[in-house]
């Protein structure tokens, strides 16, 4: 093992250029990892995942580190090089991860209406005329790109200098996958739209590939990189979570996040995340599995 994060884990293969992925079934929310498994959670983020990488592949919009599904909660890929200090990634180097995290948003939904509640931002941020009274889940004028860190102990948002240069990235490598984003949630949009699903946000990684291309590397599309809703009820006037938002909405309903970001706001010791109830691991195992089947249309 290479690498363990909060739910997959990093392998290496007999070919040096080839590692494996491999999916369990521990969920986090928060940064922390709860200590509860959710049955065949792990399974389903895999496939989901493929699915989206496939339909990007025969779309030609970029390649891909995907080599192919060895296992229903594994998956081989292409290795790329990872260097963790900012700003030490030389220009010419090819085959590296690039430290940043790229956050699409469609509609006004969890980190980034927490920041408009609490006053951090106002409407023109996410493109409306200043002013502009926002509710939850209102549709942005047009996608909301937002760059975050790796490699710190919490994801941190950075803005475009800072972002440029923690990677290293020319202005055009930047733009270039910036781009790419938008185009890879446009195939999202389309194919979550025929099957009754809004795409509100999500989030994907890169490296750059031979010829410092951008390569789309690690998961996306899933359950917990991205948030979905249910088109009719949204057009209801209702939102119902279709994702790890579920979860995250229960540890808000506790006070636990409240907790969690008073402590990190005052350099406290992080209250410990409670497991979950048995009901909410069984509706949270439930909803992986029937979402594989409405995101892709497949059964699971």
């Amino acid at each position: 093992m290479l690498y363990k994060g909060k739910v997959k884990e990093v392998w290496s293969t007999e070919d040096p250029d080839i590692i494996e992925f491999r999916y369990t079934d521990q969920i986090s929310v928060f940064d922390q990892i709860i200590p509860s498994l959710v049955p065949r959670k792990g399974e389903s983020l895999n496939r989901t995942s493929c699915h989206w990488f496939k339909l990007v592949e025969e779309a030609n919009i970029c390649e891909t580190h995907i080599i192919e599904m060895n296992a229903p909660d594994r998956v081989l890929a292409r290795r790329f090089d990872v260097i963790r200090e900012p700003g030490q990634i030389p220009r010419d180097m090819e085959n590296v991860f690039v430290p940043l995290e790229v956050i699409c948003r469609h509609y006004l939904a969890g980190g980034g209406w927490r920041r408009y509640e609490r006053g951090d931002v106002g409407p023109e941020e996410f493109g409306f005329e200043p002013g502009t009274v926002l509710h939850q889940g209102i549709k942005l004028p047009k996608p909301y790109l937002e760059v975050s860190t790796k490699f710190e102990k919490f994801d941190r948002l950075l803005d475009r200098d800072e972002a440029l240069e923690i990677s290293n990235l020319r202005e055009e490598e930047f733009d270039a996958i910036l781009e790419i984003v938008v185009k890879i949630d446009e195939i999202i949009d389309r194919e979550a739209s025929k099957r009754g699903l809004i795409h509100v946000d999500g989030k994907k990684e890169f490296a750059l590939g031979q010829g410092r291309v951008p390569v789309l590397v690690d998961s996306f599309g899933t359950l917990d990189e991205d948030r979905w809703w249910a088109l009719d009820d949204y057009r209801n006037g209702k939102i119902v979570s279709l994702s790890k938002e579920f979860v995250r909405e229960h540890y808000l309903g506790t006070g636990h996040y409240e907790k969690l970001y008073e402590a990190r706001e005052k350099g406290n010791e992080e209250p410990p995340i409670p497991a979950l109830p048995d009901e909410i691991i069984n509706q949270t195992a439930d909803l992986y599995a029937s979402m594989y089947e409405r995101l892709t249309g497949q059964q699971f």
